[in-house]
């Protein structure tokens, strides 16, 4: 079975990686690449999505670019001390010779939906402004689009970037609270599942003899993004947080879901909190179980998930 899919992106280390699966994967139909801000500005963000796809020889794939800021908020300063100030742990990168698509990611993702209805997932691993912008342009893709996978949030692991927030949510929590709300099938998967998994140097190690260039690239920004996880969390190696909605795509045994209605705090001191109301729960009001039913991920066998991410790339 091969998914078509659209990858929404704000390429970043772990992105790298997960946009290396997207390119790699026999399963996967990669339609395009959509890039918007968050762990770099929006052109970067481009221009790495070009480079990667340079790479890995895949100058067929679309690179779209869309929102470079947020729907209400401020926009924050991208996290060079995560990612590198150009997103790939500042390491020297060639140049680059594609271009970008015409169209603005949200009419990318508006166009290729309508044209394959019923066949595209959409996969989202940055902020979410391009999915809001598509669903501003044409609400009916809610009702053609296969399904849409959201890697962030948080249900019970508690927040990255604030005591409650995980970044893609806090980034752009109104963007964030129309998608989750929107009533297409919907997938989330949060830090609840990303924070079990640790892509390890010796992961590593074969994914770059696996990946050629591209395993060079991948490789030098991970040294990088390592010694933020060893300084911060006291991990030797990575949360490959956002390959992990690529491996639920491809391998849902190896994560623990649940349904229930999703809801994003847009204000005050929780902004960017993800809620989760279990189906059938009942609460002392019926307001957390107003939304759409959607499935979150709330575990996953975190081995299991980065043995399978340095198979695939290895």
């Amino acid at each position: 079975m091969t998914h078509p899919i659209i990858f929404d992106t704000d390429p970043g280390v772990d992105d790298a990686q997960a946009i290396a699966i997207a390119l790699r994967h026999p399963e996967l139909e990669l339609l395009g690449l959509t890039t918007t801000f968050g762990n770099v500005d929006v052109e970067v963000a481009t221009r790495n999505a070009l480079l990667l796809a340079q790479l890995a020889g895949r100058d067929d794939v679309p690179v779209a670019q869309g929102a470079a800021a947020p729907l209400a908020k401020t926009r924050l300063p991208p996290p060079a001390h995560i990612h590198g100030g150009n997103g790939l742990g500042d390491i020297p990168l060639p140049a680059v010779t594609g271009r970008p698509d015409p169209r603005c990611a949200a009419q990318f993702i508006v166009e290729t939906v309508n044209a394959r209805p019923g066949e595209v997932t959409l996969v989202a691993v940055g902020p979410l402004g391009n999915l809001a912008g598509a669903l501003q342009l044409d609400p009916g893709i809610v009702e053609r689009v296969k399904r849409v996978v959201v890697m962030g949030g948080s249900i019970r692991e508690g927040g990255n970037v604030t005591p409650v927030a995980e970044a893609n949510m806090f980034n752009d929590p109104q963007a964030a609270s129309r998608v989750l709300t929107a009533g297409w099938p919907l997938t989330l998967v949060g830090l609840d599942a990303t924070h079990r998994c640790v892509l390890t140097p010796a992961h590593m190690a074969r994914i770059e003899t696996g990946q050629g260039e591209l395993g060079r690239v991948l490789a030098g920004s991970y040294a990088f993004y390592r010694d933020f996880y060893q300084t911060f969390l006291g991990i030797d190696g990575c949360c490959p947080h956002d390959s992990c909605a690529l491996a639920w795509l491809l391998r849902p045994d190896l994560f623990t879901t649940a349904r229930g209605h999703l809801n994003v705090v847009t204000e005050g001191v929780a902004e960017g909190q993800t809620l989760f109301a279990p189906e059938g729960r009942a609460y002392a009001q019926e307001r957390w179980s107003h939304t759409p039913l959607a499935e979150a991920c709330l575990d996953a066998n975190g081995e299991a998930v980065s043995d399978w991410i340095a198979e695939v790339l290895g």
